[in-house]
């Protein structure tokens, strides 16, 4: 797998934004579904320039969507995903998520 491919996309919310303003800055992305561990830490590594020193991944199970039709409700779901909590040596930063 290419490591540009592997990190979809950097998960923002009010959660991570606290997780990345610990001590231990830890940063979170959504994941192709195939790659395990290793492959998270080492294409955070190539892409961002940074030193991971743990991944933990996880599941995030898609939301239940109803939606309104003629003829009445219809209730689906939304995709499951992958997320991966990346935590950096200290002292490392990504800059792209500090606004720099």
């Amino acid at each position: 797998m290419v490591s540009q491919n592997i990190l979809i996309e950097p998960v923002v919310t009010e959660k991570t934004n606290l997780l990345r303003e610990e001590k231990a800055a830890k940063y979170a992305f959504k994941v192709l579904p195939e790659a395990n561990k290793f492959q998270i830490m080492e294409a955070v590594e190539k892409v961002f320039g940074v030193k991971p020193t743990a991944c933990n991944t996880m599941w995030v199970r898609g939301d239940k969507k109803a939606t309104r039709t003629r003829s009445g409700y219809r209730i689906g779901q939304k995709s499951s995903w992958k997320k991966a909590i990346i935590t950096l040596a200290p002292g490392e930063k990504i800059d792209m998520f500090e606004g720099v």
